[in-house]
């Protein structure tokens, strides 16, 4: 069961992913629906509350960076907090931390290489939240 929950989520983040890199946008089609799938398996699992916590934090702190910078972070990247939010938020507060502040650095990082090549080109964030949500729940979970 374990296996095809991860599997899941690896096909889902890897849609996600390579549809922002592609139209530099999340549909809703994508991240809702996963969001709430998450946050049913983790309270079916006994993790609903913290799932949640995960979900409506990250999930806000991005709002409150997106009405700020609205440039900057997307409303699809809102969203998709909720979704890895709950994943990360469910698997603990150390994973959910290594995964909030795993994200902007990864998307930093990506600036910075691509700013060199391009300075007209943009990074897209969705791909670095689900980046550092793998990885941070993978350190728990393997």
């Amino acid at each position: 069961m374990r296996a095809l929950a991860v599997g899941v989520v690896l096909v889902w983040s890897a849609a996600l992913a390579g549809y922002d890199v592609r139209h530099r946008r999340l549909p809703n089609v994508l991240t809702l629906p996963g969001a709430v799938v998450l946050l049913a398996v983790a309270g079916s699992c006994g993790r609903g509350l913290p799932a949640l916590a995960g979900a409506g934090s990250l999930a806000g702190l991005y709002l409150v960076v997106h009405l700020a910078i609205p440039a900057g972070l997307g409303a699809g990247d809102v969203k998709l907090a909720l979704g890895v939010g709950a994943l990360t938020g469910a698997l603990g507060v150390d994973v959910w931390l290594l995964a909030a502040l795993g994200a902007p650095v990864l998307t930093a990082l990506l600036a910075v290489v691509v700013a060199l090549r391009d300075r007209t080109a943009t990074v897209p964030h969705g791909p670095s939240m689900c980046v550092a949500s793998l990885a941070a729940a993978a350190l728990v979970m393997f």
